[in-house]
């Protein structure tokens, strides 16, 4: 390749990498408004992957008012964080009424998520504060859903909802269909993360 392609090449890869920097400023922000749920199953047998789902619905029909009146991320770590010793006792209690005997495990943690759809809402990949479930081994896949605003807890009332909590811009983000430009942001957050551990 000559050297005046490489220059064209590298003009148009720096003029794509500046017009993602808006977009990827405004999904750096999301993370600071949302609270996740993941519920990792113990393996990727059927049974498992099928005890995982009967625990995400124990769990989401005994606190489908958990985020009644929630207005903010910090009051929903709030709630959460209390209501964790009961989160993670309903969660076994599922798992042992299976007739299983694995230890489950329930935290508030950071973590990253790629880019994921939730009905017509898109995230962008990032690390996200979760209430992570482990059930078992943790090594299955896993389930996820957007537990503030209370986009999997469709009985909660009174709680933000998402135009609520995310500026216009970052809703303009999440509702928009940015498939391509979620990708660069999904690579972004893969590059930055390995720089931060390297």
């Amino acid at each position: 390749m000559k050297l005046w392609e490489k220059c064209v090449l590298f003009g148009l890869f720096c003029a794509v990498l500046f017009s993602m920097l808006g977009f990827t400023a405004q999904c750096e922000s999301i993370p600071d408004e949302v609270l996740r749920l993941h519920i990792l199953a113990n393996s990727d047998s059927e049974a498992d992957q099928a005890l995982k789902l009967r625990v995400r619905d124990r769990l989401l029909s005994e606190n489908e008012h958990l985020m009644d009146g929630i207005a903010t991320r910090e009051e929903a770590l709030s709630a959460v964080s209390e209501a964790l010793p009961a989160l993670r006792e309903a969660a076994q209690e599922e798992v042992l009424a299976a007739g299983y005997s694995y230890p489950v495990q329930a935290e508030l943690t950071w973590m990253y998520f790629p880019t994921r759809q939730y009905e017509a809402v898109t995230l962008p990949a990032g690390r996200y504060q979760a209430l992570r479930v482990t059930i078992g081994e943790g090594q299955g896949h896993n389930w996820w859903c957007v537990l503030f605003p209370a986009l999997c807890l469709p009985a909660a009332e009174d709680s933000a909802s998402l135009g609520e909590v995310l500026s216009a811009g970052e809703l303009d983000v999440v509702q928009g269909g940015y498939e391509v430009k979620f990708k660069a942001v999904e690579l972004y957050e893969q590059l930055r993360g390995w720089m931060e551990n390297w």
